[in-house]
């Protein structure tokens, strides 16, 4: 099957009229012409390798809309699935948290979470999207070695992030911030958010014990069954050097400018949120994804909480990426799938796997359709693809 004249990005350059030769599941020839009698023309639209999607917060609020408003388990997967085609994604991992004192309350507690992951795992061969799991774990709970040992023994785990929201340090470093955020929230005065605030901080220092003995074991256990480890919301040099000796190869979401470039120095790769490169900044005031970009300190976009920022984010960054768009895909495309060992996908080439985005760049970037393994998933019915569903 062909695809002809279509701006194919590759992975070092933009082909404008390039064509492509799927066979099977799997990318058989790249050519840099139109070819004729080709099975879809695509008269100039981008066609880009389908988005790796490291961390996805979204699997909660589709299985819980609205605080305590429970949806069926497999309803709220069916449509995690659905917006992560539309936007692109053909390589999801949903992030779910593991923090039973989170301000999501049961959503986050262990049980629930547990019984998302293993709804999803169930789901897997009917769902559109090669679905993984991102599994985070608050480090102030010693009950996290527990279940990271178990879930990663029943094959549910593909990623584990080390998480501490803490206020004061990381994501929430700045209190004067999350104060104000927290009075905003609740509508409560500023004495109450002020107490609030604190009552969080003392608590997770009660609750805390050895971390760094939970953490070493988180450590040795992922290593031992070679499931990725990342940190998370790094903030100085020195908790980066940390989770570098623990055993972490992948900085997700540092908060500082200097957090990030230690995680450069340390050669542990950095990823930031789409939503952020989109926007130009981050909503908790942390790190701009376009300031790092620009700095050379950003090497993956995620979608973080909000999938069809993906596409916009890549086409912003493209302007100002050395590399122009072919650098900028490689931020949700080959360099996820470098750093998370999926070596069969991430690139337009022979032999990948024909996971594909076709998309226009009017307005902010719409896509088109989306193929994996030479499949379509996905289309808005504005390209005709003589090809089976």
């Amino acid at each position: 099957m062909w695809l002809s004249d279509f701006r194919v990005v590759l992975a070092d350059r933009v082909l404008e009229h390039g064509s492509i030769r799927i066979e099977g599941e799997t990318i058989a020839e790249v050519v840099e012409t139109p070819v004729q009698g080709a099975d879809l023309e695509g008269h100039g639209l981008l066609l880009m390798p389908g988005f790796i999607d490291m961390h996805g917060d979204m699997i909660e609020r589709e299985v819980e809309p609205r605080p305590n408003v429970r949806m069926p388990m497999e309803l709220g997967l069916r449509d995690l699935d659905r917006r992560l085609k539309t936007a692109g994604v053909t390589t999801g991992y949903a992030a779910v948290s593991f923090n039973p004192k989170s301000a999501y309350g049961h959503l986050r507690s262990y049980e629930h979470s547990k019984e998302m992951l293993r709804a999803l795992k169930e789901m897997r061969g009917i769902l559109k999207v090669d679905h993984r799991v991102h599994a985070r774990f608050e480090i102030n709970y010693p009950g996290a070695l527990e279940v990271v040992e178990e879930l990663i023994a029943d094959g549910t785990v593909d990623l584990v992030s080390l998480t501490d929201h803490t206020p004061g340090q990381g994501q929430y470093r700045d209190l004067e911030r999350l104060t104000d955020r927290t009075q905003q929230e609740r509508g409560i005065t500023r004495e109450e958010a002020e107490a609030a605030v604190q009552a969080r901080i003392n608590e997770k220092r009660a609750q805390a014990g050895d971390v760094k003995a939970t953490l070493e074991a988180i450590s040795r256990t992922c290593a031992a069954h070679g499931i990725a480890l990342a940190s998370h919301d790094d903030d100085t040099v020195e908790k980066v050097a940390l989770m570098k000796e623990l055993g972490a190869t992948l900085s997700e979401f540092p908060v500082t400018e200097e957090a990030a470039r230690a995680a450069r120095d340390a050669g542990m790769p950095t990823a930031m949120g789409a939503p952020n490169a989109l926007r130009g900044k981050s909503y908790s005031g942390n790190l701009s994804a376009r300031e790092a970009h620009e700095k050379g300190l950003l090497d993956i976009l995620a979608a973080d909480y909000h999938p069809s920022a993906i596409l916009p984010a890549v086409l912003i960054l493209a302007a100002t990426d050395p590399e122009g768009l072919a650098g900028a895909t490689r931020l949700a495309t080959s360099n996820p799938a470098r750093v998370l060992g999926l070596t069969d996908r991430g690139e337009i080439a022979p032999g990948k796997r024909a996971d594909l985005v076709i998309a226009d760049t009017d307005g902010v970037g719409h896509v088109r359709a989306t193929l994996r393994n030479g499949h379509k998933i996905f289309s808005d019915g504005s390209v005709l693809l003589r090809m089976a569903a």
